[in-house]
């Protein structure tokens, strides 16, 4: 994965807020148990996928309104991300770069119906969203209370590659980012209104993930074809191996893969999710694919 150096980077709607803090009200995140299990408990239930109030079970309070935001104040995180070269150079910039690219493909292939993500919030502790208070033990989310997409980028390192025994850097977190604006394209099509709360291999939950991952495989197939506001493109390379280490951490939060490394054992009836193949399937039906219609998870007989 390499990002064209020419290209200029638009860091409007990625956000740092630093440490955690006070919440804006509501429940905020329920996770279950203490230490390592607690935490891969609650990545089994809420990672790559958090929908909010009907959206898949993410646990946190929809609110109305906006946010105050002066309970976190902005940090300077992203000031120098200017170029695709600043993003070859740095993990923080690649971030805007991927942003920015899923912005400029949603744009094309939605048309007048799109806005994007509110922002892109990276955070340390804990966070106020329009959906409750979150920590970092959920993992990525998506909120549409405020359509925002939200998460710890220490989860990579801590939750996915140590405890989830997922793959570690390159096209990881930009798959990550990819599943989460999913969400917001779901958010934006009306998929979200109307699902019920059942779990399994066929339920709503999960084909809503399913979805994102495909949405994800479908962003990934284009990415080197999108622009910045001057029409250079963003992405100069994207490689076999790049679009394997997706399927690797498609792979890795698969439902079935979290319930055995967690619990020893399976138990199908409680997936939300999907499963590693279902997760990878979906990923790769994106990816072969000419337009969104393929990715009609709920249109499908069996997922």
């Amino acid at each position: 994965m390499r990002f064209n150096p020419k290209a200029r980077l638009d860091d409007s709607r990625v956000r740092d807020s630093g440490g955690g803090g006070g919440g804006i009200g509501g429940r905020g995140v329920v996770v279950g148990g203490g230490g390592a299990v607690g935490l891969v408990i609650a990545v089994l239930v809420l990672v790559l996928g958090g929908g909010g109030e009907g959206g898949g079970g993410l646990g946190l309070d929809g609110q109305a309104g906006g946010l105050d935001s002066s309970r976190f104040p902005q940090t300077d995180r992203y000031a120098a991300c200017d170029t695709g070269a600043d993003a070859n150079s740095s993990a923080d910039c690649a971030r805007v770069a991927v942003e920015n690219s899923l912005t400029d493909f949603w744009a094309e292939e939605l048309g007048s119906g799109f806005t994007p993500v509110s922002r892109l919030q990276t955070f340390t502790g804990s966070v106020a969203t329009a959906c409750g208070q979150a920590t970092a033990d959920v993992g990525p989310f998506y909120c549409p209370g405020d359509q925002g997409i939200y998460l710890d980028s220490g989860f990579f390192d801590t939750v996915l590659e140590r405890q989830l025994g997922g793959p570690d850097g390159g096209f990881v977190e930009p798959y990550v980012l990819a599943h989460e604006y999913g969400h917001h394209v779901s958010d934006l099509l009306g998929t979200m209104d109307g699902l019920d709360q059942s779990t399994g291999p066929q339920s709503d939950g999960v084909r809503l993930e399913l979805q994102a991952d495909c949405f994800a495989g479908l962003w990934a197939a284009h990415a080197t074809s999108t622009e910045d506001a001057t029409g250079q493109v963003l992405f100069s390379s994207l490689t076999d191996r790049d679009v394997d280490l997706a399927l690797e951490a498609a792979a890795a939060v698969g439902d079935d893969r979290i319930q055995s490394r967690t619990q020893g054992q399976v138990t199908a009836e409680t997936w939300t999710h999907g499963s590693a193949q279902q997760r990878q399937q979906w990923f790769r039906r994106g990816f072969a694919a000419d337009s969104i219609q393929a990715c009609d998870t709920f249109g499908a007989r069996t997922v």
